[in-house]
């Protein structure tokens, strides 16, 4: 008759695992999901940011040793990611090679200037660091003028600090709809065992002794969730990348990395956090109380 009861009751047993970890994954998943939107938007604004240029267009009067004085100091100075000087000949050629004509042909001269094209580190990429920059600028001989895409600028910092908020919001939602479901989920799967921790609370075993087994349980149900939500993640990615074939520029090894470290420490925290507490349920409660809940 044992062996009978042992067999009705295997299958619920892993029925409900399998269930709780299902469900913990798919809540991981969407949680690792927004993470994962919001690292690819902070890259996808630096990586725009420190691609717009900052154009120093200098006089045609400009001598040899004030030119080399200005790349020295924008080559040092902690604001510049690069910095690429352009001839009058090499500005003449790309004018050509982009608008398919020559001006030297009808006005006899060459009219480009030479420019000296610095792309911003993403932190000065604000239109209130470039005035400043563009103060210290001032201060060298020959230049012409100073020409930088101010309106973009300003664009893609809203756009992307709107992005942010709805997506920080977002992941803060489903950071509370994860805890609320993890902590169901694992209050239910210790439902079955209420009396059991009674019976071993009444032989006189410590709450910590009690609680150790569930807990480690419980952790390693939350640590296959975060593999298989990292799984799914992996197939969304590959299939966004198989469908637009650009997701390798939008995320970096170490927004993976760190995406990932989320998704697993929520799973193992959560659940081990969550485990505690409903142990303690049961260890605070009374035999008869244990009948009508």
């Amino acid at each position: 008759m044992s062996k009978e009861k042992m067999r009705v009751r295997k299958p619920g047993f892993w029925n409900m695992h399998l269930t709780s970890t299902i469900s913990m994954s798919l809540v991981l998943f969407l949680v690792g999901l927004v993470c994962l939107l919001l690292f690819v938007a902070r890259d996808v604004s630096t990586y725009v940011k420190e691609n717009i240029n900052l154009s120093i267009v200098l006089d045609d009067n400009i001598a040899k040793h004030d030119e080399e004085r200005l790349q020295t100091y924008l080559l040092g100075a902690p604001y510049a990611k690069s910095v690429e000087y352009i001839s009058k000949k090499d500005a003449l050629k790309d004018h050509i090679a982009n608008l398919g004509e020559n001006p030297q042909d009808f006005l006899g001269y060459n009219p480009l200037m030479a420019s000296i094209e610095v792309k911003l580190n993403a932190a000065y990429a604000n239109n209130d660091s470039v005035n400043v920059i563009e103060s210290k600028l001032k201060s060298f001989v020959n230049i012409k003028r100073i020409v930088y895409q101010k309106d973009m600028v300003s664009l893609v910092n809203e756009n992307v600090r709107k992005m942010s908020l709805i997506l920080m919001g977002l992941a803060a939602v489903l950071l509370f709809v994860s805890i609320a479901l993890i902590n169901n989920t694992i209050r239910l799967s210790l439902y079955s065992n209420r009396f059991l921790i009674n019976t071993m609370k009444l032989v006189g075993a410590t709450p910590w002794f009690i609680r150790r087994p569930y807990i480690l349980s419980s952790m390693l149900n939350g640590l296959v969730a975060s593999v298989i939500s990292i799984l799914l993640l992996i197939g969304v990615v590959w299939f966004v990348q198989y469908e637009f074939g650009m997701i390798n520029t939008m995320i970096q090894p170490m927004t993976a990395v760190v995406v990932c470290t989320i998704v697993i420490l929520l799973g193992a925290l959560l659940t081990a956090i969550s485990s505690y507490f409903a142990v303690g349920r049961y260890l605070r409660m009374n035999t008869n109380d244990m009948y009508f809940i």
